[in-house]
């Protein structure tokens, strides 16, 4: 009793029991983020099309699955036969996109944040909804809309960046491993598999019951792609403006997916103590003689 589906195509209702699982990891999770030395931030739901359109590998790798705001406001439908339409004249100028990830529009950020060597390293984490529309939709595992938290970051070097987004992927197996009980595969996508405008993609692997693997986890070196498309530069240590190294790194709802496909089976759900929302003890009891 976790989650059932919703009147939306591909989103689902996370019921009480299942938001609990979720509120335990993101609990665990939050505290690792912080030792990380990420802060949490909030960025818009919306981000201008024209954003995506900067960086070039990343719009190819998401424009199949992005929603699109194109109006403003409705109005009723003049000839009564459509109740309600999008009105024709309340169209936008520059069309608004329902995050599928937030690079574009934390990248035009750091770009008003990151001054000197002295700002960096940037760290910053956000706990938030995304949309990627898909047409086969299973709960928890892919959806259209879920919940995950992103992790995105601004290094004076490469090796500094890579240095985080390795760190990260080992947070992620820790947790799973630790918190979820859960045995996974530490290791890199292949060029064809990669995030969208990445150099690198580092992965967790989660091996599950039928000796499948499912992503559980993925932490990106970025190179310096996106602090290029919007421009940020920082002075270094010698008076010169150089390119900023950027990663981002995330875990998603999917990770409950993994649980229950690693621990449960067709008698019911099993949940490790460390996640699970009720703990139960079995004191047996010898009957008297």
């Amino acid at each position: 009793d976790l989650a059932e589906t919703s009147p939306v195509r591909g989103c689902m209702v996370i019921k009480p029991w299942g938001m609990s699982l979720w509120e335990n990891v993101k609990q665990d999770l939050d505290t690792r983020i912080k030792e990380h030395g990420a802060e949490n931030a909030y960025f818009p739901l919306l981000i201008p099309k024209s954003f995506l359109s900067k960086e070039a590998e990343h719009v190819d790798g998401f424009a199949k699955e992005c929603a699109v705001v194109t109006h403003h406001r409705l109005t009723a439908d003049p000839s009564g036969e459509k109740g309600l339409i999008a009105d024709p004249e309340a169209e936008l100028e520059d069309p608004l996109i329902i995050r599928p990830t937030s690079e574009t529009m934390i990248w035009n950020m750091f770009k008003k944040w990151i001054i000197s060597h002295r700002d960096l390293p940037l760290k910053i984490n956000q706990w938030a909804n995304v949309m990627r529309w898909e047409l086969r939709t299973r709960p928890f595992l892919r959806t259209s809309e879920f919940l995950w938290q992103e992790g995105h970051t601004a290094h004076a070097t490469a090796e500094g960046a890579i240095e985080d987004a390795e760190a990260m992927m080992n947070q992620y197996a820790l947790l799973a491993e630790e918190m979820l009980a859960m045995p996974v595969v530490k290791g890199c996508k292949s060029p064809s598999e990669r995030f969208a405008g990445a150099e690198e993609t580092y992965t967790i692997e989660a091996l599950m019951q039928n000796g499948w693997a499912l992503q559980s986890g993925t932490s990106h070196f970025l190179g310096q792609s996106f602090g290029k498309a919007f421009d940020v530069t920082f002075q270094d240590k010698d008076g010169k403006q150089s390119d900023v190294w950027g990663t981002s790194w995330g875990v998603s709802t999917r990770l409950i997916g993994a649980l229950i496909m690693t621990h449960s089976d067709d008698a019911g759900l099993v949940l490790p103590p460390r996640v699970a929302p009720v703990q139960v003890v079995i004191v047996p009891i010898e009957p008297k003689k």
